[in-house]
């Protein structure tokens, strides 16, 4: 079910009164009714202590977990009761993922990793490879388009995953903890990349930080305590 149109819908996702639990003695509510709504373009910042509900919030948001209460929408369309692969599909139109990790496949190279996050949009292995390295470019990695992540510092390997998550050109990205595992240097870098692709692409951006600097370069700060909104 579609609330609006697309087009004219004004936000890139919205949530209303979602809710999520796992089952256990006692049970885990990892969300407890969160609303929320982050219009076309905006940046959002998402603080709170470890175990918060942060991450579950926006893997919610990103479609990888379904809540267990409320509802979901993408660019209007209700998520409930679409299947995986639709939303798989919803994914990889609408959604780019960027993680602390990286999650980059080892033994692929920079562009093949690039190249991954075209999979499902239904266009040929060649027209993937001149996207993706027109993206690693981007990003600044033309001289890496090669090199397997065992190959590349940590600074190079999330540009690569920003590549990965921007090479379909989602209508927002979705950031978690994106400079957890990198140096000073390296943070700065790329917090830069982040919102710089992000402000000259007109992207939507919910960015889970602990950095309070990084939070600050948002629209909008929503801070989770124990699955709320506070």
């Amino acid at each position: 079910m579609k609330i609006e149109s697309g087009e004219h819908y004004p936000y890139a996702v919205e949530l209303q009164s979602v809710s999520k639990h796992y089952a256990g003695v006692p049970p885990v509510e990892a969300l407890r009714d969160v609303s929320l709504k982050v219009k076309k373009g905006e940046f959002i910042g998402i603080v709170g202590a470890s175990g918060s509900g942060k991450s579950t919030l926006l893997h919610v948001v990103g479609t990888l977990t379904r809540p267990t209460f409320g509802s979901v929408f993408i660019d209007g369309t209700d998520t409930a009761g679409l299947s995986d692969g639709d939303l798989s599909g919803i994914r990889s139109r609408n959604i780019g993922f960027v993680f602390q990790d990286f999650f980059l496949l080892g033994g692929f190279s920079a562009a093949q990793n690039v190249e991954n996050g075209l999979l499902y949009a239904g266009i040929s292995k060649s027209e993937r490879a001149i996207k993706a390295s027109e993206m690693l470019d981007r990003v600044g990695l033309s001289h890496r388009k090669g090199h397997t992540p065992n190959e590349m510092s940590g600074g190079e390997q999330q540009r690569v995953a920003i590549a990965r998550a921007l090479v379909n050109d989602p209508a927002f990205l979705l950031a978690d903890e994106p400079t957890g595992n990198l140096d000073d240097e390296n943070t700065k870098i790329i917090s830069e990349l982040i919102f710089n692709i992000a402000t000259k692409y007109q992207k939507s951006l919910c960015l889970v930080t602990h950095d309070a600097n990084l939070a600050k370069r948002c629209d909008r700060i929503m801070k989770i305590e124990n699955g709320t909104v506070v």
